[in-house]
């Protein structure tokens, strides 16, 4: 009788707990990141482009999971010619970090971004409008990285280490 209890719970338990690991594997929770410089959806002011002075613009982040390690930023923009183009990688940032004031990096790693530099590239479209997609992941371990890696190891580092996840989209053309 007391076996087939504890199967019975085991039955019921076992997928509750597999439930919750597959939605945080997924970063299933969602995080907040803002800027003061512009809204969600917005147009990003050009001194935060290569048309500028191609510093960073100010980050707020809030909804950081207290489980997280790490933070990881990625700044792409999908709508290059050449595909998905990488403009600001960093990861091993502390979960403490609620802001990244405007044209400095958060304290941790940076990688090389699709410029081949490391740290911030602004936006710089050939043509058109573009969508820049600022992204913040709560990680639950750091990542063994070294400081030159690129967007692939970020990716592949942080594969079933994401337990929250946000992100603020701005767009930008250029003037010619």
């Amino acid at each position: 009788m007391a076996s087939r209890i504890i199967v019975g719970l085991v039955a019921i338990v076992l997928p509750a707990i597999a439930h919750g690991q597959s939605s945080s594997a997924t970063g299933g929770k969602k995080m907040k990141i803002t800027s003061s410089a512009f809204q969600q959806g917005a147009n990003i002011p050009s001194r935060f482009s290569c048309d500028g002075a191609d510093t960073s613009p100010p980050l707020q982040i809030q909804q950081i999971p207290p489980a997280a390690k790490s933070l990881a930023l990625i700044v792409d923009d999908p709508d290059a010619p050449s595909g998905l183009f990488t403009h600001w990688i960093a990861w091993n940032i502390s979960p403490q970090t609620s802001t990244i004031a405007e044209g400095s990096a958060p304290k941790g790693m940076q990688g090389t971004n699709d410029f081949g530099k490391s740290g911030y590239g602004g936006p710089c479209p050939p043509s058109g409008t573009h969508r820049y997609f600022f992204k913040i992941f709560a990680l639950d371990q750091e990542l063994n990285l070294a400081a030159d890696s690129k967007r692939a190891q970020l990716d592949a580092a942080m594969k079933g280490h994401v337990i929250a996840q946000g992100e603020l989209m701005g767009r930008y053309s250029r003037s010619h």
